[in-house]
Parts: structure tokens; C-alpha cells; sequence
């Protein structure tokens, strides 16, 4: 981390101060950034005209917790908004590699002295920088009870869902200390929507009643306030612990589909639906169960949204489980055509997401169709 006190960088009307950590405005304005992206901005700003790749942000900026690559891509849109004008220009994305703060285009090494300014010159105008898909934040579940075990139970509740909802395959999900700002306060989802950049905000409620529980739950879509789903869990009290998996696990399992649904109901909306458009449509497909019909529809989603992205790991995922799916099921007369596909598809997204587990889990399931059935049980064993 860099430990010069003075050292600034000038991009086009904004001054990103090192020193007193803070992106400023040319009246000397404190421009707001949420603490991740500027920690994003202050460790590309020290390495200004070098690569910084994706892991390496995560890593620094993340260390903390466990999110998806969506996070990054929520900050880095957060900093381009911020930096106004000259924030897409001067921010360069190198697909499947990490980004750059360049100067016209040109990798700069930017020295670190005092009282050192490094001037960008941007003309060109910045892109729209939209609300991530299936963004969320779940908020502090609300104990209406008085039990303190109980309260406890509802915030174990909210972490859980948390830390589940943000294995989402291009999911963001806003962490839990920012969440529980919101604790124990009355909360319009549409302004949430606007002061975090979300999509949908997850709220809800627990109550015990002599021997029996009641969790009820619902998602709101914060651009019209309007419930996209709820329902109400009732079981007979158990084991706080015990039932809190239990919940918690129907719950995000449950949400996993409702979100890919919703996303794709707004994908279709959309005159101008983009990659990430296109693999909600086919994931939303997928869900609806494993037909000839539906394999071929979802597959010509994830098709064309690699068309338009040919770095989107989750689609090139999606349409591995497509291939996996017709080889398994014996919907085609040659199903080795199918599994050599999702093999040769799977292996390259290994190469740029070694961890990605349903890569493997896909992987495995083609080797032990295909008769290595160590190498497979290895593969789903191990991620």
C-alpha cells in the first residue's frame, strides 16, 4: 500500500488526494464514494499505468470477505460515475485480465513524491454505468418478539442469507455491516435502490409463538417498489442452530430461482438486452425444468450472450450444463458430441476460474458419464 502523504492524481475535473484519501471535485468538493470503490481507486491511482489484475483487487480490497466478481464490477462502475466525464477513458477494462488507469491510452509510471501531480487529458465522453443485475440487499430481519435468543436468531438469519444469496452465479449482494446500518430503522426500498445502486432489497420478519416459528420473507424491486415475491416459513420450534440452517437454506434456495426469474422477466422488457440479459433468460429457462425444448431455447440465450461477450464465464458455464444435460438425459443420438462440447468448454473456463465450482461439478459429471469415474469423483469431490 502506498505510504507517500502527498501524492495526487488529476482526472480531468476530479483530484483523487492520496493523502487525505479522498476523491475531490475542481472546487475542492468531496466527492462520495462508498469505502470498497475508493479502495479500489487509491490502489489502481498508485499503480496508475500498470495492470492490476482482478484476483489481486479482490484480495486487497475484499480480504475480508467472500463476494462474487460483481463486486468489483459494482465498484468499478461506482468510479466511473464518480470521476464524471473522464471516468470510462481513464478507467480501462482488459477483459478476463483485471484494469488501468491510463493517461491517453498510454501505461504511465506514475513516481511518488511530494507535491506530485500527474495530469489525465480526457476527451472522450463516459458510457452509462447501470444498476448491476441481480443486485440486493438483505435487510436486518426484524425480531417481533422479545426474546433476546430470538433477536440473535433473525441477524444469524440475515448474515446467513448474506453470505448464501452472494453465491448467486452474477449476483452482488451488499455486505452485512452496511446492511446492518439499516437495523431496527423504517426503510423505503425504492431509496435504498437509489443510494446503494440496487435492484432488489430482501426484508423480513420473525416471531415465535409458544411451540411453534414464523419466518416470513419478501423481495421488493426497488426501481417501482412493487413485491416481486414473499412467503411465510411456519415449522414447530426446534434447536435455534438447526432450524436456522434449515431456513436460511430453503430461503436462499428458494430466492436463487425467484431472482433469475425476475431478471429475466426485466431482461425481456429490455430493448436492448445485454450479455448479462440474455444468460438470465437462459438460466430462467434452465430452471423450468429438463425438456428438449427448453434446453435448445436456454441454449440459444447463452449462445448469443457470448456473442456479445465472449468473456462471460457464467454463460459459458450455462451452456457446458446445457450440453451436460442433453448428453445425460440421451436427447441426442450422438450424446459424446455433447459431453466433448461441454468438456472443451468447461476446461477453458477452468483456465481463467480455476475455482469456479460448478465448473467442476460440471466437469466431473462429463468424466464420469464418459467412464473416468476417478477423475470425476475428484472433480466434484474437491470444489
Amino acid at each position: 500500500m502506498l505510504k507517500s502523504s502527498q501524492h495526487s492524481i488529476v482526472i480531468g475535473q476530479r483530484v483523487v488526494d492520496l493523502a487525505r484519501e479522498t476523491l475531490r471535485d475542481g472546487r475542492g468538493n468531496i466527492v462520495p464514494l462508498r469505502p470498497r470503490a475508493w479502495a479500489v481507486l487509491r490502489l489502481l491511482a498508485t499503480r496508475a499505468g500498470q495492470l492490476v489484475g482482478k484476483d489481486e483487487i479482490m484480495d486487497e480490497v475484499w480480504s475480508d470477505c467472500e463476494v462474487t466478481e460483481d463486486s468489483l464490477v459494482q465498484a468499478i462502475g461506482d468510479i466511473r460515475r464518480a470521476l464524471g466525464d473522464a471516468g470510462r477513458p481513464a478507467l480501462k477494462t482488459l477483459p478476463r485480465r483485471g484494469y488501468m488507469l491510463v493517461v491517453d491510452d498510454k501505461a504511465i509510471d506514475v513516481p511518488v513524491v511530494s507535491s506530485t501531480v500527474e495530469t489525465f487529458e480526457i476527451e472522450e465522453p463516459p458510457g452509462p454505468s447501470p444498476i448491476p443485475h441481480l443486485s440486493i440487499m438483505v435487510l436486518p430481519f426484524a425480531n417481533l418478539g422479545g426474546d433476546s435468543a430470538q433477536d440473535y436468531f433473525a441477524d444469524g438469519v440475515t448474515e446467513c442469507l448474506t453470505t448464501d444469496l452472494s453465491r448467486i452465479a452474477g449476483s452482488f449482494v451488499i455486505g452485512r455491516n452496511t446492511a446492518f446500518t439499516f437495523k431496527g430503522r423504517a426503510v423505503d426500498a425504492r431509496q435504498i435502490g437509489r443510494d446503494l445502486n440496487v435492484r432488489y432489497v430482501l426484508e423480513g420478519s420473525v416471531q415465535r409463538g409458544g411451540n411453534r416459528f414464523r419466518l416470513n420473507a419478501q423481495l421488493t424491486d426497488t426501481a417501482t417498489g412493487s413485491q416481486v415475491w414473499a412467503d411465510r416459513f411456519d415449522k414447530p420450534a426446534a434447536e435455534l442452530l438447526d432450524m436456522q440452517d434449515e431456513i436460511v437454506s430453503r430461503l436462499a434456495n428458494t430466492l436463487n430461482a425467484e431472482l433469475i426469474a425476475a431478471e429475466a422477466r426485466r431482461a425481456e422488457r429490455s430493448p436492448r438486452p445485454d450479455a448479462m440479459d440474455l444468460f438470465f433468460q437462459g438460466r430462467a429457462l434452465q430452471n423450468r425444468g429438463v425438456t428438449r425444448l427448453l434446453l435448445a431455447q436456454a441454449g440459444e440465450f447463452f449462445a448469443q450472450s457470448l456473442t456479445l461477450d465472449p468473456a462471460n464465464i457464467e454463460a459459458a458455464v450455462a451452456a457446458a450444463q446445457v450440453d451436460v444435460s442433453v448428453g445425460s438425459a440421451f436427447m441426442a443420438d450422438d450424446v459424446n458430441t455433447h459431453f466433448h462440447a461441454a468438456e472443451t468448454a468447461l476446461k477453458g473456463v477452468l483456465v481463467h476460474a480455476p475455482n469456479h465450482p460448478r465448473a467442476h461439478m460440471l466437469l466431473g459429471a462429463v468424466q464420469i458419464q464418459t467412464n473416468r469415474i476417478d477423475n470425476g469423483i475428484a472433480q466434484c469431490g474437491g470444489h
